[in-house]
């Protein structure tokens, strides 16, 4: 079988190499995210969720949401959202109540010890943003040129998905 590798120049070469580091970063980033929440649980002695559960409580906050939701606005993969909402709620990280129009459709919000962890994530946040910037890593306008960067990244990407038919 023959691969396929495109013929580039030496400028659309470099881009190209940008691009799959800048995947590499990404991939390595969200990576590294959970494992700093798993380090910071096991220091706090939290062992009954995981990393992916944390964020995931984090991200929901005071809203009340079902799994769909959580899937379309693009967090989540399909099965494990609907795992990881199951395993909270019979925890108690979470309460459920199915919805009066759609009896299919599970309706999720935090329980006070879901908000407690996700108070825990914000602190540790907020402690990395204060490190971040005390120590010059990078400034507001650097936060916001990456901001930015990714933003146009995801806006190609759905695209790419969206109209691939």
């Amino acid at each position: 079988m023959t691969m396929y590798a495109p013929v580039l120049d030496g400028s659309q070469k470099a881009f190209l190499s940008c691009y799959l580091e800048n995947l590499a970063l990404v991939e390595r980033l969200h990576r590294l995210l959970l494992d700093v929440i798993k380090d910071e649980f096991e220091r706090l002695n939290l062992l009954e969720i995981n990393s992916v559960q944390a964020l995931l409580l984090f991200n929901i906050g005071e809203n009340e949401v079902t799994a769909g939701e959580l899937k379309s606005r693009g967090y989540y993969q399909g099965s494990n959202v609907s795992y990881n909402l199951k395993k909270l709620v019979e925890l108690g990280y979470m309460h459920h109540q199915r919805s009066e129009i759609d009896r299919r459709s599970v309706r999720v919000k935090l329980t006070e010890k879901g908000r407690h962890v996700r108070g825990l994530i914000a602190d540790l946040f907020a402690r990395h943003s204060e490190g971040i910037e005390r120590r010059g890593l990078i400034d507001a306008s650097g936060m916001d040129e990456i901001n930015t960067a990714l933003k146009r990244m995801e806006r190609f990407w759905t695209e790419q998905i969206r109209y691939i038919y």
